[in-house]
């Protein structure tokens, strides 16, 4: 009977490819767009999670995420020092400038302003130029993305010079790093030139990196911060979490990508319904003939299932293998790096095309099984 359904299937090549390419679009609709979500929230915590050494970050209470900074006063970093249980602690800075190149073009930069004796904050992979240069005054680092962005995919070339501040500091050396939500270049300065271009203002200090001594968890050590201290203490995978929440409630993003993937399952869904009903209704005097030799309504969905199966799994497949070619074919643009396939995406993916694809066969079989058999002896 399996082999009969796969017959009645293959045989009408119009519908069969029909259903196929319902299902490979909406399985590429929704594995694209939950991949592309994903990667876009990842990327709201990156610059947290690159820095793994940093087991607690310390800041102001009402910074609620990442890019919600609002500035310490130097004399915190030591008092955080002072706490108990305390390795160390090593101050970071954050903002977001506008720099002019040479020829006037003007950009927005994320600076990075780390410590210069740790290099706490900063990747280390470093394409061109020595990390040696980072120490120098008035001297950066830039990342691969933003120097091709900044200068328009030429060959790097440096010394490159930007003008921040009414001062212009040196690109000494590009390397690699974990790009971020807004995509915007990422420039790495010691924590001493970034006081020396505000002149020493006290609203340099965006955020204190933590480590714990042995023996104390880093959820203790922030509980005990936050309470010898007044500022906000929190652990790396808790700021990592805080962070894509307040993204989730603050932004339209999740409504939009529902939406798309709601459109995909929903598009996907009543291609394959319709064409279903269609291939079921064109068969039915096909499956009345095998109700009169005394097949089962059981048999008969045991048959649409193996056929719905047959064509979820091609279509599932070409969905899922289209999309990772996507993600593939874009793995070095600025604007996709980064971004890759999980199974747990797969498994997502797979639970929606299942059920939309139970669906389509529950109300196809619902007209099959009121079939009646006699219809073959009177020539319907």
């Amino acid at each position: 009977m399996y082999r009969i359904a796969l017959s009645m299937l293959v045989g009408d090549k119009i519908k069969c490819w029909g259903l196929i390419f319902g299902v490979t679009f909406s399985a590429l609709l929704i594995t694209q767009q939950i991949s592309i979500f994903v990667g876009l929230m990842s990327r709201v915590s990156s610059l947290i999670l690159s820095i793994p050494e940093a087991s607690v970050w310390v800041m102001d209470p009402r910074s609620a995420y990442i890019e919600e900074i609002q500035p310490l006063r130097d004399v915190d970093l030591q008092r955080v020092r002072s706490v108990s249980g305390v390795m160390w602690a090593v101050p970071f800075h954050k903002s977001t400038v506008s720099a002019t190149t040479q020829d006037g073009q003007l950009h927005q930069v994320q600076v990075i302003g780390i410590d210069p004796l740790t290099f706490l904050g900063m990747n280390r992979d470093i394409i061109q130029g020595k990390l040696e240069y980072f120490c120098h005054p008035l001297a950066g680092i830039l990342d691969v993305n933003g120097y091709q962005r900044i200068w328009s995919f030429s060959d790097i070339k440096l010394p490159k010079t930007l003008t921040m501040h009414h001062h212009r500091l040196s690109i000494q050396g590009v390397c690699e790093s974990r790009p971020t939500f807004f995509s915007f270049p990422l420039l790495y300065v010691s924590y001493s030139t970034i006081k020396s271009m505000l002149g020493n203002k006290s609203y340099t200090l965006s955020f204190i990196l933590v480590k714990e001594r042995v023996g104390i968890t880093p959820e203790v050590l922030a509980q005990r911060i936050t309470k010898e201290t007044g500022l906000q203490a929190i652990t790396q995978h808790e700021f990592s979490s805080k962070s894509i929440q307040y993204v989730l409630k603050r932004t339209g993003i999740p409504i939009n990508f529902a939406i798309t993937i709601l459109l995909g399952a929903l598009v996907g869904g009543a291609i394959t319904a319709q064409t279903f009903y269609l291939f079921f209704m064109e068969n039915l005097k096909q499956f009345a003939s095998m109700k009169v030799m005394g097949v089962s309504n059981k048999t008969l969905a045991r048959m649409a299932l193996v056929q719905a199966g047959c064509v979820g799994s091609i279509g599932y497949g070409l969905g899922v293998g289209l999309t990772a070619l996507f993600l593939w074919s874009q793995r070095n643009a600025p604007a996709f790096k980064g971004f890759s396939l999980h199974w747990q995406v797969l498994m997502i993916s797979f639970v929606m095309i299942t059920a939309m694809i139970l669906l389509s066969v529950i109300v196809s079989l619902k007209r099959l099984f009121r079939a009646d058999p006699m219809m073959v002896f009177r020539g319907a």
